[in-house]
């Protein structure tokens, strides 16, 4: 592995360790074992002590850290959801506050004219200048 590639590695490993915090596992009656896990990452260790899994969980988050770099993660493990389930209320743009839209084609010369910064004004107050009364 590259020199460089390896300080991209600890570099990656340092930011997300500090986004983890702290490393407190704790004892799952079910398993019968320590664990740790966090949910920005999806990385998990099990062991027989605390103390092993405090010691252990950086090395397994080097290698998910490093297997991303090489983009060698499956989609399903990258795969974000976006929005936050449903609309919620009062959400998004207040109606009303979004103008009116209309397609037209028109010729590209005749186009490109109108999207110059303040055409639309300009067209706007000629609209206004000979509207009838």
């Amino acid at each position: 592995m590259a020199a460089k590639e390896e300080k991209e590695i600890g570099t990656q490993l340092n930011l997300a360790l500090e986004e983890v915090g702290e490393i407190k596992p704790w004892f799952s009656k079910e398993f019968k074992a320590w664990i740790f896990s966090n949910a920005l990452y999806p990385v998990e260790y099990t062991g027989d002590t605390e103390e092993e899994v405090i010691q252990n969980y950086p090395l397994y988050l080097k290698e998910f850290i490093k297997h991303r770099l090489q983009n060698r993660l499956s989609p399903m493990m990258e795969n974000k959801t976006k929005g936050h389930g449903g609309k919620r209320q009062g959400s998004g743009r207040p109606k009303g506050s979004k103008e009116e839209k209309t397609r037209v084609y028109l010729p590209n010369d005749i186009a490109m004219w109108i999207n110059q910064p303040g055409t639309i004004t300009h067209i706007r107050q000629l609209i206004e200048a000979y509207r009838p009364l």
